[in-house]
Formats: structure tokens, sequence, C-alpha cells
């Protein structure tokens, strides 16, 4: 038989995947997820972009990482997603 999911982040969560532009806010990081989708007229492929403020329990998370999301209960007014995993670290000069 399958497992119970786990109350924090079910099996059936969806998860994204984007880049951190903001990190100011404690406990909380704003995501940007971009993805391609093609002109249903035009043909041409295009890139939708939105934002998805996240929460973060350790602040090892800075700006220009990239993330794995996954949706969650609603924690503030804004937030109902959390950061699952570190993808990759921000190359910074």
């Amino acid at each position: 038989m399958n497992q119970p999911a786990t109350q924090e982040t079910p099996d059936r969560a969806r998860t994204l995947v984007g880049r951190v532009v903001s990190d100011k806010m404690q406990k909380t990081v704003t995501v940007l997820v971009e993805r391609r989708v093609r002109h249903p007229v035009i043909g041409k492929t295009i890139t939708r972009s939105k934002k998805y403020h996240a929460h973060v329990e350790a602040s090892g998370i800075k700006q220009g990482d990239l993330v794995e999301i996954a949706e969650c209960r609603p924690i503030s007014r804004t937030k109902a997603w959390k950061v699952t995993r570190l993808i990759e670290k921000s190359k910074a000069v």
C-alpha cells in the first residue's frame, strides 16, 4: 500500500522551480518562476513569469539562488508556498 503523505508537503502538492529575486523579508523569499508557452496565433515561444512568496525556515537562501517550492496551506495573506530544497547557489561575483 501507499505510505501516508506528510501533512507539510503531500505527494500531490504542486512543485515549481524558480530563482529567488528578493530575500529582504524575515522567513520569506520572493521566487520568480518562468515558463515558456507557444502563442496560439503566431506560434512564437513566449516566456511568461510569475512571482510567488515562499516560506523558508533556514536563512541560508539568498538572492539569485535556484530553489524548488511546493504548495502548502496558507501561511499568510500572500504566502502559500514553502521552499523545499535549494537546487543551485547563486554565482555572486
